[in-house]
């Protein structure tokens, strides 16, 4: 049995994804593992980087290519849904999130006692602009007080949680930003654990202050209300006529 799947969404970033996926197979080198990468839309040979190094790789890897970009939530979607691990992990295709951390989140995913869970990263010591960081310390305290998703860092890419509570969140546009308060409106726990956060090397972000912003503010409404319209049966007793 598959252990992780490590899913991966990837738009352009040819430069950064063979070091990325070398970096994966180090980080879960004693665990059975897959990853599933999804070129969403990409221009510039990300494919074709990562087929290329997971030919060298002890882990099996899937490609899958949308053919136009549609977005970091569905490109995960996409993955999860061709994903066969007992865990999903996501993780950012930029480089910028440390792969030796997922046995940390691992480990501490191990200590619970619970259906569903996400355990997330928190980036302590961020290597982005000051007024990335900054924008990112205001959404943050923003939607813990609207959310109360126990998150201390809702945009840190990394997170492990079951394949079957993965695939139990509603999908919408946006909603990897959501993770943890959609886990919660499961009825399940969100812990944070502290990772490492490394600097982009090459390629650009594919978001800025507008569309975090805006995009933000009506995603947390929904959000708000998929979780008041929210409810969790406690079940008392299940009667068979015959096993």
């Amino acid at each position: 049995m598959t252990e992780f799947s490590v899913i991966l969404p990837a738009k352009d970033e040819a430069n950064n994804i063979e070091k990325l996926l070398f970096e994966i197979d180090a980080a879960l080198s004693n665990k059975t593992y897959e990853i599933v990468l999804v070129d969403d839309g990409s221009c510039d040979g990300t494919a074709e980087s990562a087929l290329a190094a997971g030919q060298k790789m002890r882990g099996h890897v899937t490609i899958i290519q949308h053919q136009q970009s549609c977005g970091q939530s569905t490109a995960l979607y996409t993955a999860a849904l061709h994903s066969v691990g007992q865990f999903i992990v996501v993780l950012d295709a930029d480089g910028q999130n440390d792969p030796a951390d997922i046995p940390r989140l691992k480990t501490k995913a191990d200590s619970l006692n619970c259906k569903h869970f996400c355990v997330i990263g928190h980036r302590n010591k961020r290597k982005d602009s000051a007024w990335k960081r900054f924008q990112s310390s205001i959404a943050n305290s923003f939607r813990q007080a609207l959310l109360k998703d126990n998150t201390l860092d809702t945009g840190c890419g990394l997170k492990i949680l079951p394949r079957e509570t993965y695939l139990q969140l509603p999908y919408f546009h946006h909603m990897h930003r959501f993770i943890p308060a959609l886990v919660k409106r499961l009825g399940g726990e969100v812990h944070s654990v502290s990772v490492n956060h490394r600097a982009r090397e090459t390629g650009v972000s594919k978001y800025n202050a507008w569309n975090r912003t805006w995009a933000g503010l009506l995603d947390i409404l929904g959000v708000l209300w998929l979780i008041y319209r929210s409810r969790q049966p406690q079940i008392k007793a299940i009667s068979r006529n015959r096993e």
